[in-house]
Parts: C-alpha cells; structure tokens; sequence
C-alpha cells in the first residue's frame, strides 16, 4: 500500500502563514505529479497547487497564485505548501495527491489536514 499523510495544518490569523508537508510511506511508485487539493463545506473540492516531479514545473489556481509556493524535495519524495498571505477564504481541509500518470486520476491521497483563517 502507499500512504500519503499531511502535517502542519491549524488555526491562524488573516495575514499569516502556514506550511504543509506531504509525505509518503509503503511501496514504492512511479511519480508523475503531486498536488495539493482543498474542500470547504458544502464546496467541491478544487485544485490549489501541483508540481511535476521531473523538472518541478508547477501550476497554481488563480485564487492562490503569488501566495502559495509549492515545492518538492527528491531525496526525501515529499512534497511542501507554503501559504502566505492567508486569507479566511482558505479556510478548508487541505489533501495532498499523487499520481503516477501524466494523464487521469490521481492515484493516491492523503487523509486531509484542516486550515483555519480568522479575521
């Protein structure tokens, strides 16, 4: 089995900064791409970050560009989410994924960690 499991998640203040990791455990896997993924309630989940694992070419929605950085560390196969500039809009629980393809699916997921900004 593969396991991803995210960290670093909590409450902060509007203005303020968090940072995510991502790590993996179990069998090894073919890498493509991680990302980062978020879902307020009664919202669908929405794509935040991704980062092709070869080369590190990134994309990032709109709505956190010149915010988020994601990054990869290739000796260690986990992947981080630094948020700055935090805003109550991105309130949510925030997941990591992998997949192992360039096309489909994402094949693995974390369990969620939770993101709350105050006003």
């Amino acid at each position: 089995q593969v396991q991803l499991v995210e960290s670093g998640g909590g409450l902060v203040q509007a203005g303020g900064s968090l940072r995510l990791s991502c790590a993996a455990s179990g069998r090894t896997f073919s890498r493509y791409a991680m990302g980062w993924f978020r879902q307020a309630p009664g919202k669908e989940r929405e794509v935040v970050a991704r980062i092709i694992w070869s080369g590190g070419s990134t994309f990032y929605a709109d709505s956190v560009k010149g915010r988020f950085t994601i990054s990869r560390d290739t000796t260690k196969n986990t992947v981080t989410l630094q948020m700055n500039s935090l805003k109550p809009e991105d309130t949510a629980v925030y997941y990591c994924a992998a997949k192992s393809k360039a096309y489909g699916q994402y094949d693995y997921w974390g369990q969620g960690t939770q993101v709350t900004v105050s006003s």
